[in-house]
């Protein structure tokens, strides 16, 4: 079955095409949710939840640009919406405008490793950062979708920056010296 059909069947409420429009995109769908989530299991929540919309809003999807895509969107705004609520960017004045190199050594540093710090960054810098460093999203974009300023973006994005580089730097003083 093509993915247009499958995507037709899903538009039908046939839930054996649900089942296997969720095995396809599953996977790949999760591990946008890890991004933005602070742990596995919000990762799965989220996931659940994008689903859910995905399979509500299927019928706005017009098979122009790509499916993937517009999956993965769905995706981000669902998680979003998640930390709107939660009311994670109420405004904190941080005037921080120093833009963060991160140097990162690869053999030191494993992708687990640099996925768990994000992880671990408050909602609103995690997020700015994702929406920015990974997925490419410009900083008036990122205002828009999270309903911020684009100054706050900016913030948050340094100060994540700067967390996620002391984080580092302090594990590579943690191997250096573990390796003496």
């Amino acid at each position: 079955m093509s993915l247009n059909q499958l995507i037709e069947k899903c538009k039908a409420n046939d839930t054996k095409a649900q089942g296997e429009l969720y095995t396809l995109f599953s996977s790949k769908l999760f591990s946008t949710c890890l991004k933005y989530s602070r742990n596995y299991a919000e990762a799965q929540d989220n996931l659940q939840d994008a689903f859910l919309t995905i399979f509500n809003k299927i019928e706005q999807y017009k098979y122009k640009g790509s499916f993937e895509g517009w999956l993965k969107r769905i995706t981000v705004n669902t998680v979003l919406q998640r930390y709107r609520n939660e009311k994670v960017f109420d405004i904190i004045n941080e005037n921080i405008t120093e833009d963060v190199e991160i140097e990162v050594d690869e053999e030191q540093i494993s992708i687990n490793f640099l996925l768990q710090i994000i992880q671990e960054l408050p909602d609103r810098y995690r997020l700015v950062f994702n929406l920015y460093a990974l997925d490419g999203y410009s900083h008036k974009d990122i205002a828009d979708m999270l309903k911020i300023t684009v100054g706050t973006s900016k913030s948050n994005l340094a100060r994540a920056r700067q967390i996620l580089k002391q984080t580092i730097e302090q594990h590579n003083e943690k191997q250096n010296l573990q390796s003496l």
